[in-house]
Formats: structure tokens, C-alpha cells, sequence
């Protein structure tokens, strides 16, 4: 007779993944934990970066994030077509070893045009690990397995956003805002380890496409010409300016909305971890429901609640605890969507999976990056201009999934 561990499903499987299926999906997690992890742990340290270097005007501070985003962005045109040259391994060590030293750079600066500088080349830095990921993980699976593996690491690579803030707050209680970037280098300069001793290559030599410009350019309009990668990557990138919008604004809500500056790690966590959850549930059902019918589901959610968050605060009843409680759910809602439009996005991009995930993940990143920047500097001592925007982003990205989709939403796909 069967265990009871023996007959439980097992999880998807390529037999082309290098590693245990469990440490390669924490790997892929902590590897794209870091950019979560050189956003979030900024944000206890927006004030005393803004003091220490002579900001004055407090939504000037958000471009410390923007920085490190755009960069982050730009930099994914290079990662892929390199990965698909040189193979997935030497990508991620030279950016990993870059990340290393450019936090160093941000944790000495004198001036804030330094440090800004030092953040977009630390974002830059940080892109392999996001294009290089995907690509490891869509040589190792694809379709609804894909998407699972994502859902299961994006588990993971939630605690980022719930520690990091709690990160940088602690290292402001014994230390200046200089040592937060120190740890980022640290954590990075750990992962490097781990994945150099335990990742092989991914990428056999048969398979990897020489470094030219009409190659790229011709896996450019591969991936522009399928309909579902386009569609489901600009409607990623219309939520994602939701989300940095409001990362680079809950530091001046909870100081200047609210007033209760203290509480914003833990505000940030009760938030972030729902993202989580939505991705756990997500690896739970995708395999059964399929990606469609979660995603656009999920997507409806999250216009729902932003038009309810957004008319009770216009309303005047606006509090802590619904402000919480409504965000939480928007954020569950984005968790549940953004990683089933990932995988949808990749499904037919196998044979060119680094050079469209750099694509893709440049308009994501970059698009997210500029709606999130006009909703942060829009700030005007109210929630009105984050969840105006989290509203028309949303239904702005309900109309692109519907036109992807030819009009038919929730199929089986």
C-alpha cells in the first residue's frame, strides 16, 4: 500500500531541472527576492536619506526607488540576448557580482545625485537575476507547470517585500541608512555562492543563438507578434504601476495620512503578505482551473476593490484599518494575476526565452515603473491619487486582456 506522502501529487516535472525541485524553486525565489530587496528596505530610510543629503522636497525621496527601477528595466534588453548567447550562468554572476558592488557605491555616497546614480547601476545590476530566472525556469517547464513553479517562488520572494522594510528599520535602530545597502551586499554576495556552487548550466551549446543584432531583432518580433505575449505583458506592466505607485508613496501616506509613521513595516506586511498568499493559492489551483480563468478572475477583483477603496476615500471614511484590509485584497488580487500573466506571456517564447523575457520584462518594468513614478509625485497628502490610479490602471488592463483574448475571458486556454 501507498503512503500517504506517495500519493499525493507530485510536483511538475521537465526532467530537465538541474537541481531538487524544492531548492531549485527557493533558489529562483531568493534570486528574485533581490530586487524586492533593494526597493523595500529603502523605505523606513526614505526620511533619513532625504536628511543626510539635503532633500528637501519629500516626494523627491521616491526617486531613490525610481531610480533603482528604471535602471532595473533598460537593463533587461542586454540580459536576455546575452543569456541566450553565452548561457544562464555567466549572465547571472557578472550581474550578481555588479549588484555586489554598486550597493557598496550607494552605502558611501556623499551627494543624492550620487546615490541616485549608484541605484540605477544597482538596478541595472539586479536585472540578470530577474531575465536570467525566468529563463531557467521556462528551460525546466513550461505551460501551467511554469506556472506553478512561479506561483511557488513568488511564495517566497514575498517574504522579501513583508522582511525587507523590517530590514532596513532595524539597521536604522543600531546603524545610518548606509549599512542597509552594506547588508543588500552582503545577501547578494551569499547568493552568488549558492547558486555558483549548486546551479549548473541550463542552456545546452546546441541551443544557445549568436550574439547579432538581426537575431535579436528577429526574436523581437517573434515575441511582438504573438498576441498573448504582448497582450498579457503591457497588462502586467498597467498593474505594476499600481503596485510601485503605491511602494513609492506608503512611506508619506503613513507619516502624512495617517500619522502613524512607526507602523509602516508593519502596514507593508500585513499588505505584502497577501500577495503571498495569492500565489500559494494560485500554485494550489492553477494546474486544475488553468491560468485564464484565475488570472482574469483575479484581474475583475482588483478593480472591484479599487473602486471601492477609492469611493470611500472620496467618501471621507477612510481609516487604517479598511485602508489595510482593502489593499490587502487588492495585493491578493495582483499576486493571483501577475504570475499567470507571466507564464502566459512566455508560453509560446521557449526557443528565444531569454531574449523575450528581457523584452517583456523591460515594458513591464519600465512601464510600471513611469505610471508608478505620476502616481507617487501626484501625492498630495491623500490616498485619492493611489487608488485613482490603481482603478484606471486596472480597467485600462481588463481592456487589453479582453482584446487578447478576442472577447473571451475565463476559458480553459
Amino acid at each position: 500500500m501507498e503512503s500517504p506522502a506517495e500519493t499525493r501529487t507530485p510536483p511538475p516535472s521537465a526532467d530537465r531541472s538541474p537541481l531538487p525541485f524544492g531548492e531549485f524553486v527557493t533558489l529562483i525565489a531568493a534570486l528574485m527576492a533581490l530586487t524586492a530587496l533593494g526597493i523595500d528596505s529603502m523605505l523606513p530610510a526614505l526620511p533619513a536619506i532625504g536628511e543626510t543629503l539635503d532633500v528637501a522636497e519629500p516626494n523627491m525621496r521616491q526617486f531613490v526607488i525610481t531610480a533603482f527601477l528604471i535602471g532595473f528595466s533598460v537593463a533587461q534588453l542586454a540580459y536576455g540576448p546575452l543569456a541566450d548567447r553565452y548561457g544562464r550562468r555567466p549572465v547571472l554572476i557578472v550581474g550578481l557580482v555588479a549588484s555586489a558592488i554598486t550597493n557598496l557605491v550607494a552605502a558611501i555616497s556623499g551627494s543624492f545625485m550620487l546615490l541616485l546614480i549608484a541605484r540605477l547601476a544597482s538596478g541595472a545590476a539586479v536585472a540578470a537575476g530577474r531575465v536570467v530566472t525566468i529563463a531557467l525556469v521556462r528551460d525546466c517547464y513550461s505551460g501551467r507547470a511554469m506556472a506553478r513553479v512561479m506561483s511557488l517562488a513568488f511564495i517566497f520572494f514575498m517574504a522579501a517585500p513583508v522582511l525587507a522594510p523590517s530590514f532596513g528599520e532595524l539597521v536604522l535602530v543600531f546603524a545610518s541608512w548606509r549599512w542597509i545597502f552594506g547588508g543588500i551586499a552582503i545577501v547578494t554576495a551569499i547568493i552568488l555562492a549558492w547558486f555558483v556552487l549548486r546551479m549548473p548550466e541550463t542552456l545546452p551549446e546546441s541551443e544557445r543563438q549568436p550574439l547579432q543584432p538581426s537575431r535579436i531583432l528577429a526574436g523581437y518580433r517573434i515575441v511582438l507578434r504573438d498576441r498573448y505575449a504582448v497582450g498579457y505583458t503591457i497588462a502586467a506592466a498597467l498593474l505594476s504601476g499600481g503596485l510601485f505607485g503605491f511602494v513609492g508613496s506608503i512611506q508619506q501616506i503613513m507619516e502624512v495620512t495617517f500619522e502613524r509613521p512607526k507602523l509602516l513595516t508593519v502596514v507593508f506586511a500585513c499588505v505584502a503578505s497577501t500577495m503571498a498568499a495569492g500565489s500559494f493559492f494560485n500554485s494550489r489551483i492553477v494546474m486544475r482551473f488553468g491560468t485564464r480563468l484565475i488570472s482574469h478572475a483575479a484581474l475583475l477583483g482588483l478593480v472591484a476593490v479599487a473602486g471601492v477603496h477609492l469611493a470611500v476615500t472620496l467618501a471621507g471614511v477612510e481609516s487604517l484599518v479598511n485602508f489595510i484590509v482593502l489593499q490587502a485584497m487588492m495585493m491578493a488580487c495582483f499576486g493571483l494575476a501577475t504570475s499567470n500573466f507571466s507564464a502566459m506571456a512566455m508560453e509560446n517564447m521557449g526557443s528565444i526565452a531569454g531574449t523575450a523575457s528581457s523584452l517583456q520584462g523591460f515594458v513591464s518594468m519600465l512601464g510600471g515603473a513611469v505610471l508608478g513614478a505620476i502616481i507617487g509625485q501626484s501625492f498630495d497628502g491623500t490616498t485619492v491619487p493611489l487608488y485613482g490610479g490603481f482603478l484606471g490602471l486596472g480597467l485600462l488592463a481588463l481592456l487589453v486582456v479582453f482584446r487578447t483574448e478576442h472577447g473571451r475571458l475565463f476559458r480553459r486556454g
